[in-house]
């Protein structure tokens, strides 16, 4: 009698340790499910309401503009900008980062494919695109005015949680792109995606 309780014990003992073993597996994938590798601005996740996410950004030490307490204004990069956060259905999806002076063809070119070179030999980044640098005898003026070409760099940042790299390809985009003012300067617009809050039609 005593060895069968024993073994009944001992059989007691694995199952509880089994089922707490679950357990602590499912909360693991709960915890990864809240946690996920998304995209990131200053080390910010692209994520949450816009409340938090301006308030992350101020702590960073971004201030609200005059004009607009959603829009923040302060030094990124070693350039001033102004700051926007986008969302979708009260979830952030993108932070948009836009010069707040303008610069001449000339410079303005420099700063792209200054840029460019900085998000190739950043290892956070990773692109599918070999070379997006723009030739230094192209004429962006005209190709802009008149063939409406778009000048645009596209990254995505490396997986962080999951080794899915192509989870991070198709959701975990930074990009910028020239626009041109209407007083005749230029200015980079760059954008932090995070696309699983992007609008994909569940509204329609």
């Amino acid at each position: 009698m005593f060895l069968w309780q024993l073994k009944n014990n001992k059989i007691l003992y694995h199952m509880k340790k089994l089922v707490f073993l679950s357990m602590l597996l499912v909360t693991s994938f709960s915890l990864c499910a809240q946690e996920r590798d998304v995209t990131r601005f200053l080390g910010i996740p692209v994520d949450g309401s816009k409340k938090d996410m301006i308030q992350k950004l101020k702590a960073k030490g971004f201030e609200s503009s005059d004009y607009d307490p959603n829009t923040l204004e302060g030094e990124f990069n070693g350039t001033e900008v102004w700051i926007g956060v986008a969302t979708n259905n009260n979830k952030v999806w993108r932070v948009g980062v836009k010069d707040k002076n303008g610069r001449s063809e000339g410079d303005i070119k420099i700063r792209y494919n200054a840029l460019c070179r900085q998000f190739e030999n950043n290892s956070k980044y990773g692109s599918i695109f070999e070379d997006q640098t723009i030739p230094e005898d192209e004429d962006i003026s005209y190709e802009m005015s008149v063939n409406n070409k778009r000048y645009q760099a596209i990254f995505y940042q490396h997986p962080v949680i999951t080794d899915n790299l192509e989870q991070a390809v198709n959701n975990k985009h930074v990009w910028f792109t020239i626009i041109k003012e209407s007083y005749g300067e230029y200015k980079i617009m760059m954008f932090y995606d995070n696309e699983y809050n992007h609008a994909n039609g569940e509204d329609l």
